[in-house]
């Protein structure tokens, strides 16, 4: 059985715990580790890293192929940012950066070409630059100086997906592929494709931010981007790492973990924790399932919920799923993990952008 480390705010839930014993019993599974915003989806928990010696899991990383969160930071204060630039920007936003398809699509970038045999082209293009559904977003926000930044949350949208079915096929979750068999081969190459297609998205959605504020306010942005993802595989000293929901925390290593949408964002640098495999958590992780969550919460409690954070009201009994009460205290997520990473900077929402 592999070896098992644990970063946590709570035990483990049972379904939970489960989930992990499974994984760590696998074949060529070395070690686990747990991040503390751990919850279960499939057959493998968001927030495990999975270090394995010969064999490579589709599984352990999940159809969102390099989804990530990117930042920019602009030259005006986010004091300037009123009740009417917010409800502006939340106007031009569903324009420039729509929640599923383009109608007109973005240039199609030369190092995308030719997508991987899974991925149809011109949906790809049609999706490139928009944010998808769930926890994905684009938040404006302050840091505790009053600087303002913009933060975007998406993936590899549907090419993901389209990739990590295509490699599973048939098989289960838990039957891998050997890393230096042509399946797994081909496996990497579409998973590096996903990865470069997820920045490629990032980059497209902080240029219609960029837009939108220099429209609004002219604001420039100061310096370049940072952009992290938390769901791939890559090669270390304790073999292949799948992070599922986990960010890549080496000594030193940028890293951006946001909370929920009422709750701070925190950009962090790694320190290099080789028992935690270089990791951590990648957000505040959820405390209730979508499904509960649409049980307990309705528009009324989330309202209260965003604690005068801007956001598309009128869209609130669709967004219940992402109440903040259905996520965990980012605070004790930080907290639980403070030895694996160093906060750099706080910041807190202003506006706050989802697709329902």
């Amino acid at each position: 059985m592999a070896e098992l480390t644990t970063w946590l705010v709570e035990p483990l839930a049972p379904d939970v715990a489960r989930a992990v014993d499974r994984m760590a019993r696998a074949p060529g599974v070395r070690a686990i580790a747990v991040m503390p915003d751990v919850h279960l989806a499939g057959d493998v928990c968001v927030g495990t890293v999975v270090a394995t010696e010969g064999r490579i899991y589709p599984a352990a990383v999940g159809g969102d192929i390099g989804c990530g969160v990117a930042t920019q930071a602009f030259d005006v204060e986010a004091a300037r940012l009123g009740r009417a630039e917010a409800a502006a920007a939340l106007r031009a936003l569903r324009i420039l950066a729509p929640v599923q398809l383009r109608r007109d699509p973005l240039p199609w970038p030369e190092d995308l070409d030719p997508p991987p045999a899974p991925v149809a082209r011109r949906l790809a293009q049609r999706q490139l630059g928009t944010v998808g559904r769930g926890n994905h977003f684009v938040e404006l926000q302050a840091d505790d100086e009053g600087t303002l930044w913009a933060a975007v949350h998406s993936g590899s949208r549907g090419a993901g997906k389209a990739i990590r079915d295509a490699h599973v096929g048939d098989r289960g979750a838990f039957d891998p592929l050997l890393d230096a068999s042509p399946e797994g081969r081909a496996y990497l190459a579409d998973l590096a494709w996903a990865r470069a297609y997820a920045r490629e998205n990032r980059r497209a959605l902080l240029d219609a931010v960029a837009v939108v504020l220099e429209g609004l306010m002219g604001a420039s942005p100061i310096g370049a981007p940072t952009d992290c993802d938390h769901n791939h595989v890559e090669p270390s000293a304790r073999g292949w790492l799948h992070r599922k929901g986990a960010i890549s925390a080496r000594a030193g290593e940028p890293g951006i973990i946001p909370g929920s949408m009422a709750t701070l964002t925190y950009h962090v640098e790694g320190r290099g924790h080789a028992e935690a495999l270089w990791s951590s958590s990648h957000g505040a992780g959820r405390r209730c399932s979508r499904t509960e969550a649409r049980r307990r919460f309705d528009a009324g409690r989330l309202r209260a919920q965003m604690g005068g954070v801007f956001f598309d009201d009128a869209r609130a009994g669709r967004l219940v799923e992402e109440a903040p009460a259905a996520y965990r205290d980012i605070e004790a997520v930080m907290r639980a993990q403070r030895a694996l990473t160093r906060v750099v900077r706080r910041l807190r929402p202003i506006l706050s952008y989802k697709g329902a």
